[in-house]
């Protein structure tokens, strides 16, 4: 799809949108006094609407849209003082636990293809796994759609349970190669199994096959998917502006890291952890295992991280080039600045709900999404005074 052929498509639904004004039923937010802490730390923050157990936002270049995926199998088509209308056609979900509908991103080429990805559980034959299909977004007069979802790439087994799936997605900066974060399921030796995807970073195509020259290519099978190994639950995965790449992992009783991502090294996972099984019996430590790549940053206790983002633009010039991370079980948001690629915290600012999603607009205002049901969306601006 060219260029003009999308922005044709996105004009009448702009048109539309613009004459119905406000928000559909069951999709606004009251707006609110900023939190003390926020207005402390020179932000406002300001309630925009409010979705299902939302999950994942990505803004949609030159519109006034952004698509956030609701966790029980839900797709939104968003605009600010807009109706927020429901996309057609997405896959069927395994919804419960930590399984649903999780990460949308656009494919690189959206511009001229309309292509997104979208990544979910899916139930079948010995429990469930994470799945990532692309399919084109259809934007018109009718309602949104999706058309020729296919797809590309599966967790290996599927096992039983509900817990630590995953499945962030991230372009590399060329636009070449698609990673993605696979949790091991509550499945901790999958970690380091060669034969299991699970508790993996993947590097593929954006057709969702093995990248080539991948660092385990060599063995066959699903290990030639494999970026790195020994991960538990990888739930925030971005590059940063000098092109590296970085996961932010959820430990397990403590031991939540912010890790470097190269390739072909395994990270421990369960070898070794800066924190203990939920039992209190000890896991040794990464100091006591060099061969494993530690962690550039971790926590104890965990701040149970739901996303990240690295802070590119020019509205918050005090967070430039900073890791904020939306924390679930801080409720927070954290701010950890780098050099080169060390790392340290440097601040949190309490929001009093679970944070699960952020997020950079275009102008360089930020936006969160709160976690669980009626889980609000939130803009947060520079405190003008």
């Amino acid at each position: 799809m060219k260029a003009a052929s999308l922005r044709l498509l996105l004009s009448p639904l702009i048109l539309i949108a613009a004459s119905c004004g406000g928000s559909s039923a069951g999709d606004s937010a009251a707006h609110a006094e900023p939190s003390g802490a926020a207005h402390a730390q020179g932000f406002t923050v300001t309630p925009i609407a409010a979705f299902d157990e939302p999950w994942a936002m990505t803004f949609i270049p030159g519109t006034p849209y952004a698509l956030i995926t609701e966790k029980p199998g839900r797709l939104k088509l968003w605009q600010m003082n807009g109706p927020t209308r429901e996309v057609a056609g997405v896959p069927r979900v395994a919804y419960g636990g930590q399984g649903g509908l999780a990460d949308v991103q656009l494919a690189p080429d959206f511009a001229h293809s309309g292509t997104i990805y979208l990544s979910y559980a899916e139930a079948g034959s010995g429990g469930s796994g994470g799945a990532l299909a692309r399919a084109r977004l259809v934007l018109g007069l009718g309602a949104p759609r999706l058309d020729g979802l296919q797809v590309i790439w599966r967790q290996q087994p599927k096992v039983s349970g509900e817990l630590q799936y995953a499945l962030r997605i991230a372009f590399s900066p060329d636009g070449k190669y698609l990673f993605v974060s696979s949790g091991d399921r509550f499945h901790p030796a999958h970690a380091q199994d060669f034969t299991s995807n699970l508790g993996k970073i993947l590097r593929l195509l954006p057709d969702g096959s093995p990248a080539p020259g991948n660092p385990f290519a060599s063995r066959g099978g699903v290990a030639a998917q494999f970026w790195t190994l020994g991960h538990r639950n990888p739930l925030g995965l971005k590059f940063d502006a000098a092109g590296r790449l970085w996961g932010l992992e959820h430990g397990p009783a403590g031991g939540d890291e912010l890790n470097l991502i190269e390739p072909g090294k395994n990270y421990g996972w369960p070898i070794v952890s800066n924190g203990d099984n939920y039992d209190g019996t000890p896991i040794p430590r990464h100091s006591t295992h060099p061969e494993f790549a530690a962690p550039v940053v971790s926590w104890n206790p965990v701040i149970a991280p739901g996303d990240f983002i690295f802070c590119r633009g020019d509205k918050f010039p005090q967070w430039r080039g900073q890791a904020l991370i939306a924390g679930l079980k801080t409720e927070s948001l954290i701010r950890v600045a780098f050099d080169g690629v060390h790392a340290r915290e440097v601040g949190r600012t309490s929001f009093g709900h679970r944070l699960r999603e952020i997020v950079e607009g275009a102008d360089g205002s930020m936006w969160i999404l709160e976690d669980g049901p009626g889980g609000r969306l939130l803009r947060l601006d520079p405190h003008s005074g």
